[in-house]
């Protein structure tokens, strides 16, 4: 892929992840990131290596202006999930390129990208930093949800991607 098409699907997809996370209070936009895991399965698999995460470094920066009182947390995490959903497309050997994606495959790197993000999230931001009180209920809730999110994201990703956007950039 170009580098200006690159460019292009990283800025999109990061300036609506951010807004997504914007309009969302804390913590309804760690639980449901549907939007932001369809959106970083779909820039893994039209810029491949590692298209999620160019997304989340832009993500990152926009949310990290529109939250400045936690913007490193707010970058470090969404260029973490990135990197963590571009890892795991290669562990699991997701392979767009082939006739269809293998729907499995991208489910279960989604689930466990958005599973390790989200605990890592609230175990940094929780136990390790103490900025928010310890609540084990909304822990579970945000692990849970996140994962559902997560998994839900994957199957939309290749349903979309086999459907209608693996000839978008060819």
């Amino acid at each position: 892929m170009q580098k200006t098409k690159r460019l292009f699907v990283a800025a999109l997809f990061g300036a609506v992840i951010s807004l997504t996370k914007v309009f969302l209070p804390f913590p309804m936009d760690k639980m449901f990131i549907v939007v932001q895991a369809l959106l970083l399965a779909l820039s893994s698999l039209f810029i491949k290596k590692v298209g999620a995460t160019y997304v989340g470094a832009v993500d990152g920066a926009l949310t990290a202006f529109w939250r400045p009182a936690l913007g490193m947390f707010a970058f470090f995490f969404a260029f973490l999930y990135g990197v963590l959903v571009d890892v795991f497309f290669f562990l699991f050997k997701v392979n767009s390129v082939t006739d269809k994606v293998n729907r499995s495959k991208i489910v279960t790197a989604m689930t466990v990208s958005t599973a390790v993000i989200g605990f890592l999230s609230y175990y940094i931001t929780v136990v390790l930093l103490e900025l928010i009180p310890m609540e084990t209920a909304l822990a579970a809730l945000i692990i849970v949800m996140g994962s559902i999110s997560g998994a839900i994201a994957g199957y939309a990703a290749a349903y979309l991607w086999d459907k209608y956007l693996k000839n978008i950039f060819l």
